[in-house]
């Protein structure tokens, strides 16, 4: 007997299959390897799908999908540490049944924690080519997309007026600090996370977050946990050599404001991520917007 949940997935489940055959790929499995606002299924031995099951979310359309595709694939054309996308069914994006979506190749995971060091040196590797990217992005989208977020959350009362006037003037002063300093396509959400340790060695993924500016963000959003949550100053030291040991360099007071504008932009996301947090959610939460009242405006 279906389950609800099941019920659920049964209508982007649909619209990942019926594009694969459309393209004449022929699932021969559904394995769910991620349920969330996006829905990542593995649908035969190479291809991986991304189905976007959020659709009143903030981001509507497939325009971001494209941004992710077209710097996903540059990444991989040069031999970049990245997921490569599936060589079987055109980038696109694509969208079936309401449903934007786009087509991974799958990789083998290994289940134990890449050395610090190495994401920042990976992390390096990206920007390095991510610089002969000729396509323009939008100026720290992350953060200005950020403001309707915002809206979203006072038309829904997820947060406090006086929470959600904090997070709105830590980011207009990200936004004023960081824009002084020299712009290059970004990862935009380079979380751990988003680093898999493969048999391929580790590799970025989910580019969807993509945007120019600071390379400071990106290594803002590796460190943020380490430095901010663990005070595992080992750990980021670590994330930095590696990123300098490889040829890049960083300016501490740009990374301290990616650090503030990082976290106005994970609180503002919060309540939309997590609509029923648990109780570890929420003290996260509140760590962070504690942590962001003692930042200077």
């Amino acid at each position: 007997m279906m389950t609800d949940l099941s019920q659920e997935l049964l209508l982007p489940i649909r619209a990942a299959t019926e594009t694969a055959l459309a393209h004449d790929v022929v699932p021969d499995r559904c394995d769910i390897l991620q349920n969330g606002s996006t829905l990542v299924l593995r649908l035969t031995e190479t291809l991986v799908a991304r189905v976007v099951q959020d659709l009143d979310g903030p981001r509507q359309g497939t325009e971001w999908f494209s941004r992710e595709n077209a710097v996903a694939q540059h990444l991989a054309s040069h031999g970049a540490p990245v997921i490569p996308m599936h060589g079987g069914i055109s980038p696109g994006p694509h969208e079936h049944l309401g449903y934007p979506l786009n087509f991974w190749q799958y990789v083998t995971s290994i289940d134990e924690e890449p050395e610090p060091a190495v994401l920042g040196e990976r992390m390096q590797h990206c920007h390095q080519v991510l610089q002969t990217f000729a396509e323009p992005l939008p100026e720290l989208a992350i953060l200005t997309e950020c403001f309707g977020v915002l809206e979203k959350l006072a038309e829904r009362e997820l947060l406090p007026q006086d929470t959600l006037t904090m997070l709105h003037g830590h980011l207009v002063r990200s936004i004023e600090v960081l824009g002084r300093y020299p712009f290059q396509p970004l990862h935009g959400d380079a979380h751990p996370g988003n680093a898999m340790h493969t048999t391929l060695g580790l590799l970025w993924t989910d580019w969807e977050d993509t945007f120019s500016g600071p390379v400071e963000w990106d290594l803002a959003s590796i460190i943020w946990n380490a430095r901010v949550l663990e005070e595992d100053e080992a750990t980021v030291q670590a994330v930095l050599d590696g990123y300098i040991n490889a040829g890049g360099k960083y300016d501490a007071e740009v990374l301290q404001q990616s650090l503030i504008g990082r976290a106005a932009v994970m609180c503002a996301w919060y309540p939309i991520l997590y609509p029923d947090p648990s109780p570890m959610r929420r003290m996260k939460l509140k760590f962070r917007l504690d942590w962001l009242e003692r930042q200077s405006l």
